[in-house]
């Protein structure tokens, strides 16, 4: 059977090293206690109307779809070391200070895999609008980046490697 041909996902290292702990901890310690937490749910008698041994269960396969979700990622990932990254361009693995042209405002980003980004702790993805339009992109340099609210034009104030 011909295997489908899988995209590879850009990962950091950390961002690696954080899919490995998780699976870890899921194998390791959130099975046991799901089993322990089922265990104890049977020993109460009549399972059909029995509430901890139905949440029980629920999260049992909860935790069996992720365990399948990340060694299924895993498999296909493509590590970038962080430590190896050129801070010539903008690429994955690095931090970038960009300047809103229109309002002097600054923004710093980390470029990251999509399976590590996190708007909120400013890690943005390679793939979203803005990563997209920064990849490859050198300090000082103009980009011009189509958003739903509009086009916002920043120009790369700095590039250098991420600390974290």
């Amino acid at each position: 059977m011909a295997r489908k041909n899988v995209e590879k996902k850009i990962i950091t290292t950390n961002g690696l090293k954080k899919l490995e702990d998780e699976l870890m901890d899921l194998k390791i310690v959130r099975r046991k206690d799901v089993a322990q937490k089922i265990k104890e749910a049977r020993e109460q008698g009549d399972l059909s109307e029995n509430a901890e041994y139905d949440a029980a269960k629920e999260e049992q396969r909860e935790i069996e779809a992720r365990i399948e979700e990340l060694e299924e990622l895993l498999k296909n990932v493509e590590v970038v070391d962080e430590d190896d990254v050129n801070v010539e361009t903008v690429n994955v693995g690095c931090e970038v200070t960009v300047c809103n042209v229109a309002d002097k405002k600054e923004k710093t980003y980390k470029i990251v895999g999509s399976t590590e980004a996190n708007a909120l702790k400013g890690k943005i993805s390679n793939e979203s609008p803005v990563g997209r339009a920064l990849m490859g992109a050198r300090k000082g340099q103009e980009v011009k980046v189509e958003l739903p609210t509009g086009s916002v034009v920043y120009r790369i104030t700095s590039i250098h490697k991420s600390e974290n």
